[in-house]
């Protein structure tokens, strides 16, 4: 195992976003936000990626959700830590006004079609944890699960497939997209499930 979650950039960054997204919770639960972040960096640790790509999952939600700017992720945790967070960050208003989730999430498969394979690891792991989590609260509430979130489960499974496609491009049958791949097929039989 790395030694990445062992080192001061690591702890530095778990303290940093801690306290980013301390008055955050999980959709629809009382679960502190920063579970999410730290599971996802957890996954990209065990399947080997590198210590900016591991820090990168800590933070990955720090300048969509905090309103940290990627010169500040820079100047603390280095170029590349930014560039990842950037480029998995959605850009939720255009002067002001707020945009759609479809046009949300379709500029967000463009990007991680174009942003290689680091990009593609982190939004892997962020998808492979969110998916988990729908999973087990579908098994816990059942379909009221859906009402935490802006669409129900069709056009959550279309971005979740799509996510799937992009990430293979980038990394083929690397562990975390075989994992990804598996954990989506078990949320789409739950969904069939209820329907």
């Amino acid at each position: 195992m790395s030694s990445a979650a062992f080192s001061p950039k690591y702890e530095q960054a778990l303290q940093f976003a801690a306290l980013a997204h301390r008055q955050q919770v999980r959709k629809g639960t009382d679960i502190p936000y920063i579970v999410h972040a730290v599971h996802v960096s957890v996954i990209l640790l065990r399947h080997g990626f590198d210590e900016d790509v591991v820090i990168a999952g800590l933070l990955h939600d720090v300048i969509e959700d905090c309103g940290v700017s990627p010169q500040q992720l820079e100047t603390l945790f280095g170029t590349e830590v930014a560039r990842l967070v950037e480029a998995v960050s959605e850009r939720k208003r255009i002067g002001g006004v707020e945009r759609s989730w479809e046009e949300r999430k379709t500029e967000a498969i463009a990007h991680l079609q174009t942003g290689g394979p680091h990009v593609a690891a982190l939004k892997a792991a962020d998808a492979l944890h969110n998916i988990r989590s729908i999973s087990a609260d579908l098994a816990l509430v059942g379909p009221a699960v859906w009402q935490r979130f802006k669409r129900g489960p069709d056009p959550t499974l279309w971005y979740y497939r799509e996510i799937l496609a992009a990430v293979t491009i980038s990394l083929g049958d690397h562990p975390i997209v075989v994992e990804l791949a598996r954990a989506l097929s078990d949320l789409e039989r739950r969904v069939q499930g209820y329907n």
